[in-house]
């Protein structure tokens, strides 16, 4: 093994850790989105055609918000029925932290561009990808929804 042991997954606790992980994601874009909004000296809404970084945001956006909802689905379909429990919640946490991930990234790329440009296109961009992100909170619903369980896993999970 190593020096380095991993506690197996409390599933009671599972879903509060998750949640811990996505609200400080959230939280720490919203701390970053504050202070590159009130240190810009205004917002722009002239587009300059060279700067690239106009281009860049809604592509890598675009491919955050897709590639969180396709990434996703390819680890939720890896989980087996007879899989264990800790197998199963193991899957669902590696694809939800790929997920915000996703979302997360082209967020940060469109505060850096808005913080360079003083454009408003990369600020919406990353506001609504905050939005997103905020929606995709992890709730026993989701949990369900995304993974087969059996009766006596959802007890545990309750």
């Amino acid at each position: 093994m190593g020096p380095y042991l991993t506690k197996p997954m409390e599933p009671k606790t599972f879903l509060k850790s998750l949640s811990i992980s996505h609200i400080t994601l959230v939280v720490a874009l919203l701390f970053f989105g504050a202070i590159v909004y009130f240190q810009s000296n205004g917002i722009s809404t002239k587009t300059d055609t060279s700067e690239i970084l106009l281009y860049v945001v809604p592509i890598t956006a675009l491919l955050g918000y897709f590639g969180s909802k396709h990434f996703f689905k390819k680890r939720m379909d890896k989980v087996n029925k007879t899989d264990s429990l800790e197998v199963k919640l193991k899957h669902y946490q590696k694809g939800c932290m790929l997920k915000y991930i996703l979302i997360d990234v082209p967020a940060i790329l469109g505060l850096l561009a808005f913080q360079i440009t003083e454009n408003a296109l990369p600020l919406l961009i990353a506001v609504c990808l905050v939005l997103y992100l905020i929606s995709q909170r992890p709730t026993k619903n989701d949990l369900f929804k995304n993974i087969t369980l059996t009766d006596a896993e959802k007890q545990l999970l309750a």
